[in-house]
């Protein structure tokens, strides 16, 4: 994680926003918040979680010597390391940035997400990021990774005292491949439970038959509308494979599905092997009594995500 405090910053060249009526305020300057946002891409793109990395490198060890998983997943922690040393892009396919934003009462979500679009430009300029948004109408690319809706921005209010920005790079290969599903479902035998939550899961892996490149992350997200649950299912996608669950039985879902999904044998990259998936996430809301959706939405080995805090500081009273 990436931490920035700006108390050294002189109030002259500050935004200042007021937080609080105890005179606790948040000091930013947008230059600096838009240069600390294009490294965050770069760390995005270029240097894989420590966590996803340690996970590939334990799914490598329990191959087979000589297989072609175990050549496949080599291969991709070559590339990790290759691409962390010369700061380039992982794969070339930089995706489509996703930002889940927190912030505090009093910060311009408007101001937030011009910043955003500026360090994107930026980056992809820089890093650089290959140009992904098309227009859906004349089919050009914008060339700079801006656009209608583009990159997706989140920003949501919170009680903390700080900013954090959380950035995911969805690569789109591993994003064809996720699925949306209305409970119940004949033909699954899926009715609107647990059973039916993991069947649906099980579901969009094997309809993916190795497209997408595996190993997946795989988030999951269950609520009372198809726009709910699609954000809920990404937002997984930034859970720390390490984590666990708060509710026991998703805790227990999770182990539980993962642990089948390997027993399916598509393994890295399609090759066939022991590891499918290293990591399976769900995400819960209330839903309506006549609604029960799942989404699932499913990551590649390369889980590009980084997160950027900004924390509070003390004004001079």
């Amino acid at each position: 994680m990436t931490t920035y405090n700006f108390i050294d910053i002189p109030n002259s060249t500050a935004t200042k926003f007021h937080l609080t009526s105890c005179n606790e305020m948040l000091v930013f300057n947008m230059l600096k918040l838009q240069n600390a946002i294009v490294e965050l891409y770069r760390k995005a793109a270029t240097s894989l979680p420590e966590d996803v990395e340690t996970a590939l490198r334990l799914a490598c060890r329990k191959e087979e010597k000589g297989s072609n998983a175990r050549a496949a997943l080599s291969t991709i922690l070559e590339n990790i390391e290759i691409a962390r040393a010369g700061e380039r892009p992982i794969c070339q396919d930089t995706g489509v940035p996703v930002f889940f934003v927190k912030a505090s009462a009093g910060l311009s979500h408007l101001k937030l997400k011009e910043v955003i679009i500026k360090a994107t430009r930026i980056a992809t300029r820089e890093i650089p990021l290959r140009p992904n948004a098309v227009d859906m109408l004349t089919d050009k690319n914008s060339g700079d990774n801006t656009g209608i809706g583009f990159p997706v921005i989140y920003i949501e209010e919170t009680k903390d005292k700080k900013l954090t920005v959380d950035l995911m790079l969805k690569g789109s290969g591993s994003e064809n491949i996720g699925q949306l599903y209305k409970l119940p479902i004949a033909e699954l035998k899926a009715e609107r439970d647990i059973e039916g939550i993991r069947k649906c899961v099980i579901d969009t892996i094997h309809k993916a038959q190795g497209k997408g490149c595996p190993p997946y992350i795989i988030g999951i997200g269950i609520g009372a509308t198809k726009d709910q649950v699609t954000r809920l299912a990404k937002e997984q996608l930034m859970r720390n494979l390490d984590d666990v669950n708060k509710q026991k039985v998703l805790a227990q879902l999770e182990k539980r599905l993962l642990n089948d999904i390997n027993k399916l044998g598509i393994g890295p990259l399609g090759f066939g092997g022991k590891t499918t998936a290293v990591g399976v996430k769900i995400g819960i809301n209330h839903r309506h009594p006549a609604s029960y959706f799942v989404d699932v939405s499913v990551s590649c080995w390369a889980d590009r995500r980084a997160r950027l805090e900004w924390k509070k500081v003390k004004s001079e009273k």
